[in-house]
């Protein structure tokens, strides 16, 4: 459990709000970063990693 001093340092602290608000705010950049990133790959990259099971490879009879 955590010790009621740490717990105060963190609800009542000096810049709380800011720190919140900071964090949120990297968060949404990652988040969005993601989200771009997924959408601007071409439906063939999606394709072809969907079909990679399915595609019988050389090395898949080496095992």
């Amino acid at each position: 459990m955590i010790p009621q001093n740490i717990k105060d340092i963190l609800a009542n602290g000096e810049n709380v709000g800011f720190y919140q608000t900071l964090s949120m705010i990297f968060f949404l950049i990652f988040f969005l970063g993601i989200v771009i990133w997924v959408f601007s790959r071409s439906k063939k990259h999606y394709d072809e990693e969907a079909n990679a099971p399915l595609d019988d490879d050389i090395d898949d009879k080496n095992l």
